[in-house]
C-alpha cells in the first residue's frame, strides 16, 4: 500500500513516522507546501520508505495530482481544505482518513459518490472527534436502551500559567473556531444546535490534572450517526478553571467575531486581531501537555441501570518527543489507515469512525492503540 500524508506539521510528521513502521505500508509520501517542513519531517521519520514532495494545495486539481496512484491518504490539513481533499480523494479513487470533523453534513452528501468510486472516507479521525466517537458508540451498543452519552476531551498544559491557563496544542485558528461555532448535539432524540461555551460544568481528572471545567462544543458526526440510538448526546471540552469565563467575555464583546471590520484603512476581522494578541499568551512555559478523555454512557441493560465510563489521561511522549495531543490525534488516524491497508476496514462511502470501530472491531482497535502507547481505562 502506498500512503500519502497531506500536511507535515507535528501531527502529520507523527503519522508519517508511524505509518512507515507498519509492514503493510510500501511507501509514505509526505506532502506539504513548505520544503522546510518536509525536510524536518524526513529527518524525524528517518526511514527509507518515506519520501517528500513539495506541492501547492489549494484547488481540487492540486489534490488530485498528489493523490493519483496512491492507495490511502491521511489528511492533516486546515479545516478550510478538508472538503476539497475529500472531493479529490473520491475523484482519485484514493481512500482518505481525515483528521478534520467539521462540515460533516457537506461531506456526508458525497457518500454515494465515494461508494460508487469504491473508496473509504473517514472524517474526524483523531482524538476528538475520533476516539471519543467510537467510545460513545460502543457504550450505546452495549446497552438495551441508551439515555445519555457525554463525550469529554481536552488538551491542556502540564504546567498551566496565567492569564489563560492554556497553551495551544494545535492550530489557534481551530481553537477559536471551537470556541465560537454553535455546537451540534442530541436533546430528547432530536439534533439541536447549542450555544458555544454553554453549560459550564466543574469536574476533575486523576494526577497530574486535578480540577477542571468543561463547556459544550460540537459533537460533529456523532450528532447525526447516533441519533435514534441515544436520547441525549453532548460533547464538552476541558480547560483549567477560569479559562472559559475569560474566553466567554471576549466572545460577548465581539473579539472572536468573523465579521469584517476596517482598522485604519485595513480590512480585517476581530478574530484575526485576537489571534495575534492571544497567541503569545498561549505559549506556556514547557512543551509538556496532557490530553484527557472521559466518555460516559448511561442507560439500561437487562432491566437494570448501567453507567459505562472510559477514561484516558495521557502525558507528553518523551520517547517520541511529541506532545500528547499530537500523539493521541495522530495514532488513531494512522491505525485506521493501516486497517484500510490490511482490508480490515472494507466499508466504502463517507463512514465516520463510530460506525466502523464498534462491536467486534472495538477491542482489537483499543488493544492496538494500547500497543502504540494510548491507554484507555474502562469502568462499567
Amino acid at each position: 500500500m502506498r500512503v500519502v500524508v497531506l500536511g507535515t506539521g507535528m501531527i502529520g510528521t507523527t503519522i508519517v513516522s508511524e505509518m512507515a513502521k507498519f509492514e503493510e505500508i510500501e511507501s509514505v509520501t509526505a506532502v506539504d507546501v513548505r520544503q522546510e517542513s518536509i525536510d524536518k519531517c524526513l529527518e524525524i521519520a528517518d526511514n527509507p520508505k518515506v519520501f517528500g514532495k513539495t506541492v501547492t494545495l489549494s484547488t481540487e486539481d492540486d489534490f488530485i495530482k498528489v493523490l493519483e496512484g496512491s492507495d490511502v491518504a491521511v489528511g492533516c490539513l486546515p479545516h478550510s481544505l478538508s472538503l476539497t481533499a475529500v472531493k479529490a480523494a473520491i475523484a482519485s479513487q484514493c481512500h482518505l482518513v481525515d483528521l478534520v470533523g467539521s462540515m460533516f453534513k457537506e461531506k456526508l452528501e458525497l457518500h454515494t459518490q465515494a461508494k460508487e468510486a469504491g473508496v473509504t472516507i473517514i472524517p474526524g479521525c483523531g482524538v476528538a472527534p475520533g476516539i471519543t466517537n467510537f467510545l460513545a458508540a460502543q457504550g450505546i451498543e452495549m446497552l438495551d436502551e441508551a439515555d445519555e452519552a457525554v463525550l469529554i476531551c481536552g488538551g491542556i498544559p502540564r504546567w498551566p500559567v496565567p492569564p489563560l491557563w492554556y497553551q495551544v496544542v494545535f492550530r489557534l485558528e481551530s481553537v477559536l473556531g471551537l470556541y465560537t461555532k454553535p455546537a451540534f448535539a442530541i436533546k430528547n432524540g432530536e439534533i439541536v444546535e447549542l450555544p458555544a461555551l454553554s453549560e459550564l460544568e466543574s469536574m476533575s481528572f486523576p494526577y497530574p490534572v486535578g480540577d477542571c471545567e468543561a463547556v459544550i462544543t460540537d459533537a460533529h458526526s456523532t450528532a447525526f450517526t447516533l441519533k435514534g440510538k441515544v436520547g441525549n448526546l453532548t460533547e464538552k471540552t476541558v480547560r483549567y478553571p477560569g479559562h472559559w469565563e475569560k474566553m466567554k467575555v471576549l466572545g460577548e464583546l465581539g473579539f472572536l467575531d468573523n465579521k469584517p471590520i476596517e482598522v485604519e484603512g485595513v480590512i480585517t476581522t476581530p478574530v484575526k486581531i485576537s489571534e495575534k494578541i492571544l497567541a503569545p499568551k498561549m505559549v506556556g512555559v514547557s512543551n509538556e501537555d496532557v490530553t484527557v478523555v472521559r466518555v460516559e454512557v448511561k442507560g439500561t441493560k437487562d432491566g437494570k441501570s448501567k453507567n459505562y465510563t472510559w477514561e484516558m489521561v495521557d502525558v507528553y511522549d518523551h520517547e517520541r518527543n511529541i506532545s500528547s495531543m499530537a500523539k493521541t490525534t495522530a495514532l488513531p488516524a494512522a491505525l485506521a489507515a493501516k486497517w484500510i491497508a490490511e482490508k480490515r476496514i472494507l466499508e466504502t462511502g463517507v463512514v465516520p469512525i463510530e460506525t466502523i470501530i464498534v462491536n467486534e472491531r472495538f477491542d482489537p482497535f483499543i488493544e492496538e492503540l494500547k500497543e502504540l502507547g494510548i491507554h484507555i481505562e474502562f469502568k462499567g
